[in-house]
């Protein structure tokens, strides 16, 4: 598909061009969460759903506390908050769990920028689809059935490091209108509107509009 093939060239020369433009500010925030709190400088998360339903290993900066996913789920103190997590389509505005850096990286969409490096490998796009969690994508669509069918139209594209979603409200919809905007996006997908989408995305980062 021509499609498909120059936007694996896009994503490649895109990708490593940014890496190099990225590079002082991902130092600089791997010292910052270094000597702002104990743990690994990427975080250490479940795998998400790729293309097709195959999972793979998303890089992010950590931006919580160490194990934040495992203690959300399992520790009893947690319980309250979990549940509001899983109604809040998996978004919570406060999150006691992020860090001092954490909440600036997470608002300007820092500890995202190793995702970079899922485009290269291929696991992701520049341009795409939210890459949700398993237990997300189950959870959800019980609780939205008819976006069922809908998701089988987003996982049939790569996630991205960015998405129309994200550029037009970001945390700020919840999953029934956020998977609809995903899969109208691979529905309409095409190079001219993944360069819009590109060229909305830094204000989106700049101004953290929507970002929890």
């Amino acid at each position: 598909m021509v499609y498909d093939f120059f936007k694996r060239i896009i994503d490649i020369v895109g990708s490593s061009i940014l890496s190099i433009i990225f590079l002082p500010f991902c130092l600089l925030t791997a010292i910052a969460i270094a000597l702002d709190s104990r743990g690994p400088i990427f975080a250490d998360t479940p795998k998400r759903v790729g293309k097709n339903g195959k999972l793979f290993k998303l890089y992010k900066f950590r931006s919580m506390i160490m194990n934040a996913h495992e203690i959300l789920r399992k520790d009893p103190k947690m319980a309250r908050l979990y549940q509001k997590y899983r109604q809040n389509s998996y978004k919570l505005t406060y999150d006691p769990r992020v860090t001092s850096v954490g909440h600036f990286i997470r608002k300007h969409s820092v500890d995202e920028i190793p995702q970079l490096f899922n485009v290269i490998k291929g696991d992701m796009s520049l341009v795409g689809p939210r890459p949700y969690y398993q237990d997300e994508l189950k959870e959800q669509q019980k609780k939205y059935p008819h976006t069922q069918k809908l998701v089988k139209v987003v996982l049939s594209a790569k996630p991205g490091v960015t998405g129309f979603w994200q550029v037009s409200g970001r945390s700020e919809v919840n999953f029934d209108k956020r998977i609809q905007m995903d899969a109208d996006y691979v529905t309409k997908r095409s190079i001219l509107l993944d360069i819009m989408i590109l060229l909305k995305s830094p204000w989106a980062m700049i101004s953290g509009k929507g970002a929890v």
